[in-house]
């Protein structure tokens, strides 16, 4: 299986594309490899950003975007909103979605959800606002259901958590974590006769009794215990760069307002299968029904689980990441995480102006470590032209490359972290495929 990110801006704009990398994948009706499972991170392109007045804040790209509409690259699973500031929630950029897609669906942190459906662009049951996440609460997570890739074979999953900092004053610090576990194909040809090949979240009898007997078992546990003392046994991802792109098919029914906590499985997407659904509902670890003549002990086990960490500003690793980690990403064998996508320069305000804005080198290191990130990916470093009465009293402590990767290859060496951390500063455009 594999990631690929690519860097659409100068900034903190990313599409990443989750896939099985199966042999001879069959094409769903978008055109688009089954399995495969697409973010649009923070889409801004161009244009002026600008916070409550120009006088305020106004900042502007000085790097061209890679692309200068939505409509060229295809279609996302997930646009995913990670602030409700307008360089990270950019109307005029997010107005170049389609409002009519069945494919896309926009999860944003509740702010950034409102001020969506205020622009009255989308269908209001496609804009959802992300619950904070909670070891303690199973609908915390935003689960997306992806049918096997042949009849008999298992399906897999994607899952989206929004980690905020408490008390934060600026609203900035927060994190995105996503995990894939791929769906996998028949290990041979089984007889086998779907409930539909299209179907809506209604006419199906009862599409969610389906689509729990067709879950995966749970992965194999990493070893219960800290992230950072977890042995780095697996072998480390391989990088290289490509300048293909795909996108999955997905489609969701849920309020507007909430998440669902009901999964509904809608149109399918694929050839014999339904389309994965978005729900936050927890699965079944029983799995004895088959609706094939395979038995189930033949069927192949899922594999191990893609994770990612977003956090263009930055927060705490603990007490924040490090309760999502030793919960959700070991229950999820999602360790060590394959990608961590955070800034390298540190910015600081006065205390009275909401004090620091991007955590910078210091926080990622630590998460990057304890995390035993395989891969790091500067973020919202991009030398904007800014101008306002908010940026008057910046401070800024900008890290170089190298200095990023002295730094870590230092604390690698003296904690005992694993194999390292490959650090990347990624430029507009650039793409790197992570195969695992």
């Amino acid at each position: 299986m594999s990631l690929k990110i690519k860097h659409l801006n100068g900034d903190t704009t990313f599409l990443l594309t989750f896939s099985p990398v199966e042999p001879r994948l069959s094409l769903n009706r978008y055109g688009h490899p089954s399995g495969t499972f697409s973010v649009l991170v923070d889409p801004w392109l161009s244009g002026p950003s600008s916070m409550w007045h120009p006088k305020f804040l106004l900042s502007k790209h000085t790097v061209p975007s890679c692309i200068s509409n939505l409509s060229q690259i295809p279609d996302p699973n997930v646009v995913l909103v990670s602030q409700d500031k307008p360089d990270h929630c950019h109307e005029p950029t997010l107005r170049q979605l389609d409002p009519k897609s069945t494919l896309t669906n926009i999860l944003a942190v509740p702010a950034a959800a409102k001020k969506i459906r205020g622009m009255k662009h989308f269908d209001p049951s496609r804009v959802h606002g992300l619950p904070a996440y909670s070891s303690k609460d199973d609908d915390s997570i935003v689960r997306f259901y992806i049918p096997p890739l042949t009849p008999g074979g298992t399906s897999g999953e994607a899952t989206i958590a929004y980690i905020p900092a408490k008390m934060d004053v600026s609203g900035l610090h927060n994190a995105i974590g996503i995990t894939y576990r791929p769906p996998t194909a028949a290990p041979f040809p089984t007889q086998y006769s779907p409930p539909s090949s299209t179907y809506s979240n209604f006419s199906s009898p009862n599409p969610l009794q389906y689509q729990l007997n067709n879950m995966p078992p749970t992965p194999p546990d990493s070893p219960n215990q800290r992230p950072r003392s977890l042995s780095a046994s697996t072998n480390p991802s391989t990088l290289s760069t490509t300048s293909s792109s795909s996108s999955p098919a997905i489609s969701q029914t849920s309020s507007a307002s909430t998440v669902s906590t009901t999964s509904h499985s809608l149109h399918a997407h694929s050839p014999s299968f339904h389309s994965p659904s978005f729900h936050t509902h927890t699965h079944t670890h029983s799995h004895s029904h088959s609706n094939s003549s395979t038995d189930s002990n033949h069927r192949p086990r899922p594999a191990k689980t893609l994770s990612v960490i977003y956090s263009p500003h930055g927060v705490a690793y603990s007490p924040y990441l490090s309760q999502y980690a030793t919960t959700h990403l070991v229950s999820h064998a999602a360790l060590p995480l394959t990608t961590l996508i955070h800034g390298f320069d540190r910015v600081e305000n006065p205390w009275y102006m909401g004090g620091n804005v991007n955590a910078g080198l210091p926080g990622g290191v630590e998460i990057a470590k304890n995390l035993m990130a395989r891969c790091w990916i500067g973020a919202h470093d991009e030398d904007k032209e800014n101008s306002g009465v908010s940026v008057l009293k910046i401070r800024m402590r900008k890290y170089g490359l190298g200095e990023v990767r002295e730094l870590v290859r230092r604390e690698w060496s003296g904690g005992g972290g694993g194999g390292g951390c490959e650090v990347r500063a990624l430029d507009c455009g650039e793409e790197l495929v992570m195969r695992s």
